[in-house]
């Protein structure tokens, strides 16, 4: 595996190294110990996956408010899709900054996506399949969402969108919640949970 940390501190792009042959190839796409070996403290306590029949499906952005963030590990095992991660750590230096990645089952690249981060992904093609490893149990009380096409945020989504949820459709732009975020994402917050 290939780690290379992204511009947002402690999120990271996994490339496979493969092992070819003239079966084809083979290569490990998690490994406890190598994700320990670049400080990445990650348990995989839930593994999902979801299918998006069209291209154009956004879906996100989504978290999860301490003590139930939740770190992540996706990748696209069918289809291609622009992966989106945005810091929301107040205490950051890229809080609100974001990074958009490519993942296809074609490349084998997945993200790991550090605690206090918001993700959401649209899909390039139709009938892509997303699979996500994530070290914490959801808990519903602690969801939060921002709007996708928050002006604040300024993400470039590479296609109109086609298919969206009416929960991601209506959700707060980071305006109406960032007293919120600031608080609730706190590394004191973190401390006294």
């Amino acid at each position: 595996m290939i780690f290379t940390e992204t511009e947002l501190t402690g999120a990271y792009i996994v490339d496979i190294d493969p092992h070819r042959d003239i079966r084809g190839f083979f290569a490990r796409i998690f490994c406890g110990d190598e994700f320990t070996a670049h400080g990445l403290e990650f348990s995989v306590l839930q593994a999902s996956t979801s299918f998006n029949t069209r291209c154009g499906t956004l879906r996100g952005l989504h978290f999860q408010y301490p003590p139930a963030a939740e770190a992540k590990y996706v990748r696209c095992t069918r289809g291609a899709l622009l992966d989106v991660m945005v810091d929301l750590r107040p205490e950051s230096a890229t809080f609100l900054k974001h990074v958009a990645i490519e993942l296809s089952a074609e490349s084998g690249r997945g993200v790991y996506i550090p605690e206090r981060f918001a993700h959401g992904f649209m899909t390039l093609f139709d009938d892509t399949e997303v699979s996500y490893f994530i070290g914490n149990a959801y808990a519903p009380a602690a969801q939060g969402a921002l709007r996708f096409d928050d002006a604040r945020l300024a993400i470039d989504w590479p296609l109109p969108v086609s298919v969206i949820s009416d929960r991601d459709r209506q959700a707060p732009s980071v305006s109406e919640i960032e007293e919120v975020l600031r608080s609730r994402m706190s590394r004191h917050e973190l401390l006294t949970v």
